[in-house]
């Protein structure tokens, strides 16, 4: 590989980090638009493998996808550039913000700017999800498996690893050759950094799905079990990962700060994005060598279209906490209407939610915001 290839793997990554916003379905649908019909770094048909292979992996979704295209653009070295360039961004906007939030002890304009902005958040993650349907759903066997996925993750109100392995199986047996007779504080900061190093280790390898699910593991080991943070801060930690550039679950910086300075924001964010570099690598040359068997593209297909419907449910839990009134209700609806309307980046988007939110929640006041 050259130098210019590493070199436009990290420019872009940086960009992506820096300006990237609404979650990882939205990061994943820029991904497409941006790697596969405008700079065609890949085809639709390593995008789509892309999805579904990082969805069947523990870890948040957008870091793996795009740590998985760095790497078939660049092989070993362009994942681990494009992967850290993706994360840097956004670890030093939320080390910033945290410092400020501990320095002025708290930051209330923080929960006006999340009143507007996570409505809007849904808009993105709902138009990202319909981009990506298009991108890999081919009939209606992968839309029933997607509805399946759906129902699953809304009733039980969590992502279920065991789906995508169950839907993986399904494809193979449709689309595959299986059933055809072949064969498929500063004196404490260091120790409280390495406890936090090996609680977001487990966070990233244990919990599958995007950053928006892992978010209820979170809340029940750091408030309920470590009481490392109470409930609004751990709020506040959730909004700032959702209004932040980049991968959500950048939350884990924000908390690493509160809990052990910058030692503790530095060792959280490994700790959680570095199951996902091991992941893909792992399993990225494998799938490649193997990517035309009959078996591992019906497991691909299978498993995409779970994800397709977990993303879906898990937007409708997320909903829960975003919607509570009719006006960010109007304002979730007004984002899917704009990003299927007009060609509107996301940033101007998350600025305009986040300014409609200042202003609404001056005058509403709205309790259920700090109930939740």
């Amino acid at each position: 590989m050259t130098t210019e290839r590493y070199r436009e793997i990290a420019v872009y990554f940086l960009r992506l980090g820096s300006l990237g916003f609404g979650g990882p379905v939205a990061l994943v649908g820029q991904m497409e638009r941006e790697l596969v019909l405008e700079r065609q770094w890949l085809s639709r048909e390593e995008m789509r493998e892309a999805v579904a292979l990082c969805q069947t992996m523990p870890g948040p979704l957008a870091i793996q996808v795009g740590i998985y295209l760095a790497y078939l653009r660049g092989g070993q070295a362009g994942a681990w550039i494009g992967g850290w360039c993706f994360i840097l961004p956004n670890f030093l906007i939320v080390t910033a913000l945290a410092a400020l939030y501990v320095a002025f002890n708290g930051l209330p304009w923080m929960t006006a700017v999340f009143y507007g902005v996570s409505p809007a958040v849904i808009g993105l993650i709902l138009h990202s999800t319909w981009r990506l349907s298009k991108l890999g759903m081919e009939d209606r066997m992968q839309w029933a498996i997607a509805g399946a996925a759906f129902l699953v993750t809304v009733i039980l109100q969590a992502e279920v690893a065991v789906i995508f392995l169950l839907a993986g199986a399904l494809g193979i047996a449709l689309y595959g050759t299986a059933l055809r007779g072949r064969t498929p504080p500063a004196a404490v900061a260091p120790l409280a950094a390495g406890k936090l190093l090996l609680f977001f280790l487990k966070a990233g390898s244990l919990t599958f799905g995007s950053g928006l699910v892992i978010v209820p593991f979170l809340e029940k080991g750091l408030v309920q079990e470590t009481g490392w943070l109470d409930e609004r801060q751990f709020l506040v930690a959730v909004a700032i990962g959702m209004v932040s550039p980049g991968p959500v679950v950048i939350t884990a910086t924000f908390v690493g700060y509160l809990v052990a300075g910058f030692l503790g924001a530095t060792a959280a964010t490994i700790g959680i994005f570095l199951p996902s570099f091991l992941m893909v690598l792992i399993v990225a040359p494998l799938l490649i060598r193997h990517r035309t068997n009959a078996n591992v593209r019906g497991f691909v297909k299978g498993a995409y279209a779970a994800a397709i419907g977990t993303i879906a449910g898990a937007c409708v839990l997320l909903g829960k906490m975003a919607i509570g009134d009719w006006l960010t209700a109007l304002v979730a609806a007004g984002t899917l209407f704009v990003l299927f309307r007009w060609k509107i980046s996301n940033p101007m988007v998350m600025a305009a939610a986040a300014i409609i939110g200042a202003i609404g929640f001056h005058f509403l006041q709205p309790a259920w915001v700090f109930v939740k």
